[in-house]
């Protein structure tokens, strides 16, 4: 379980590293570099447009990954979306910018931005199906926690970097526009290569062995993708829309905040970038206890508590934030984050355990991507859009709405923490998933 826990949190760490700075840059620099022509307020829209390209390619990323994952392994698949991922995020870091290869910069820029969806479409399900088939029942949410602080150990990591380029071209300086912001994209490729060596060395899932044991002797069944839709539809879209305000919350905390912490409240690069290395250790923590914590209480309690506290918190963060402090900033970004957490560290064991073995990859895969793409891939966009009108409290309402859908939904979701992940397999057949 000690080998399982470590290549799941290595591997989505590098994964959502690839997939952050990428968001990052797109507050930072993007708009100066590839849509200089547009000027520095439809830059930006156009910028985080490109950023939400990858959430339009994140359900086909779980659907093709996913297809493949509960054919073919856990492991095999896994392997293939850490190469997409680095490949495209080396790629953006060599791309010329407008000035040099005109509009084909945008056109590639989007192109690689969709691999890079494609590729963490499929990474999330079948990191956190490698940690919850191998953890015992009791332990569930405590092993699945582990691919989840991928993503807060990830932006803390892109902070960091971008932090440590910053200080080394100066924060006045050009060089950072010029050749700085290539060089976390650049070394990623490091990361891939510790990635693809930590999850060579993990053994493929005692429960896929067996699945496919049976699968092979019963003979061919329907693609994983038509079982989802066709025995569970109702968990996949509650599933996503339930997770909508989780993600609406993370991408505004790590992409849209960074540019309204510099463009709006005038803070500089270096304290923005820093504030989220620690906003990121709030994070985390908010992952490791609610996802620990939901194997004594439960999944659906834990989501529901977030989804709870969001709202208020939603009407309240742009007051916050408009005192115009680093502390505001930090106060704001940390409880955002927090409150994604809480949400976030339980579903690592929530949606495996929705979905039986023989689509459980393609059918928690695709309703992560749901949600991914209707909360984290709308609203940085719309907070763009509702910022120039200068009323920020319209962007508190939209999250608010975003966090009354998702505890509509998770409250007509059934409790997972007692299921077995061999029971579901076996009795899926003769029973109704939700009961």
């Amino acid at each position: 379980m000690r080998r399982v826990a470590t290549a799941s949190c290595v591997g989505t760490t590098i994964e959502f590293y690839d997939f952050f700075i990428y968001g990052t840059a797109a507050a930072l620099v993007f708009p100066t570099v590839f849509f200089p022509a547009l000027g520095a307020a439809a830059g930006t829209v156009a910028s985080f447009a490109t950023f939400a390209v990858a959430f339009l390619a994140r359900p086909l990323g779980a659907i093709v990954f996913g297809h493949f994952g509960d054919r073919v392994g856990r492991k095999k698949t896994l392997i293939s979306t850490l190469l997409m991922m680095g490949i495209a995020t080396f790629l953006i870091g060599v791309l010329p910018g407008a000035t040099a290869i005109g509009v084909a910069a945008p056109i590639t820029l989007i192109a690689l931005r969709f691999l890079q969806g494609l590729a963490v479409g499929g990474e999330w399900a079948g990191a956190t199906l490698l940690a919850a088939e191998y953890a015992p029942t009791n332990k569930r949410g405590f092993y699945a926690v582990f691919p989840q602080l991928g993503p807060p150990i990830a932006f803390a990591l892109a902070s960091a970097t971008f932090l440590v380029v910053n200080i080394y071209v100066g924060e006045k300086s050009d060089a950072f526009l010029t050749w700085g912001w290539r060089v976390p994209f650049i070394a990623s490729a490091l990361l891939v290569l510790v990635g693809l060596y930590v999850r060579i060395k993990v053994e493929e899932t005692p429960v896929f062995k067996r699945q496919e044991h049976e699968r092979k002797t019963e003979g061919s069944s329907a693609a994983p993708m038509v079982n989802v839709f066709k025995d569970q539809p109702r968990e996949l879209l509650l599933a996503g829309g339930a997770l909508a305000m989780m993600f609406a919350f993370f991408y505004l905390g790590t992409a849209y905040l960074t540019s309204y912490g510099t463009a709006v409240m005038g803070l500089s690069r270096a304290s923005v970038l820093s504030l989220g290395v620690a906003g990121a250790v709030v994070f985390a923590l908010a992952i490791f206890l609610s996802g620990t914590f939901s194997d004594r209480i439960g999944r659906r309690k834990v989501v529901i508590t977030s989804c709870l506290v969001s709202i208020p918190w939603s009407l309240m963060l742009f007051p916050i934030l408009d005192s115009r402090s680093e502390f505001a900033f930090f106060i704001g970004l940390s409880m955002t984050l927090a409150i994604m957490g809480i949400s976030y560290g339980p579903i690592g064991a929530m949606l495996p355990e929705m979905f039986p073995t023989r689509y459980r990859y393609t059918g928690a895969g695709s309703a992560y991507a749901i949600a991914a793409a209707v909360g984290g891939g709308t609203a940085p966009i719309l907070a763009t859009a509702l910022a120039e009108s200068g009323d920020s409290y319209r962007i508190g309402l939209m999250m608010a709405a975003f966090g009354v859908v998702s505890l509509l939904c998770t409250i007509a979701l059934p409790e997972t923490r007692q299921r077995a992940m061999l029971e579901v397999s076996e009795t899926q057949e003769e029973q109704s998933p939700t009961k």
